[in-house]
């Protein structure tokens, strides 16, 4: 898929080895711009790339999809589709982490990748999909601009980069 700036592509495992460095990247600057991913700082590039790293089973067995937004200045955005193994389950999946560097926000990028992250779900089987966000984040308003529905609001959910808790939406989309 191709953004006005960016080219979409789903990561083989191979790939996936080799883009470690820049997702790593990416997920350090949204940590740091202040985004509530599930991590607390001191945050950096090294415990991103171990983050990611531990992902590479997932990606390689086929239970983790992951994107990632090339540009000019390498990885640009990314969003994964986690898909459930449990028999009672295969019907769903989970968008996760979906970031788009500070640097490139604003052009669509978000919602292009998230765009992806459905299109594929539908071609996987699955017909429920699943995220939590930060609440009134830009995330937020983003899922509720693309169809999904806020099924909750956990207070004091999950605590931001800075250590303060912030409350959690929770949304579903029912693909066609």
């Amino acid at each position: 898929m191709e953004t006005s700036m960016h080219t979409v592509t789903r990561l083989t495992a191979e790939d996936f080895r080799s883009s470690v460095p820049g997702l790593a990247g990416l997920l350090a600057d949204v940590v740091a711009d202040g985004s509530s991913l599930g991590f607390v700082a001191p945050f950096d590039a090294t415990e991103a790339a171990r983050w990611w790293h531990e992902r590479e089973s997932a990606v390689a067995d086929g239970s983790l999809h992951v994107w990632i937004a090339r540009g000019a200045d390498g990885v640009a955005g990314t969003v994964s589709l986690a898909l459930e193994r449990k028999p009672n389950g295969r019907h769903r999946a989970e968008v996760v982490k979906l970031m788009v560097h500070r640097d490139a926000r604003g052009r669509g990028l978000g919602r292009a990748l998230l765009t992806t992250a459905e299109r594929a779900a539908a071609r996987a089987g699955a017909t429920l999909l699943l995220l939590d966000t930060e609440t009134e984040s830009t995330a937020d308003h983003l899922y509720r601009a693309a169809g999904w529905t806020r099924y909750g609001v956990v207070p004091h959910y999950a605590a931001d980069p800075a250590g303060a808790l912030r409350d959690c939406s929770f949304y579903y989309k029912q693909l066609a």
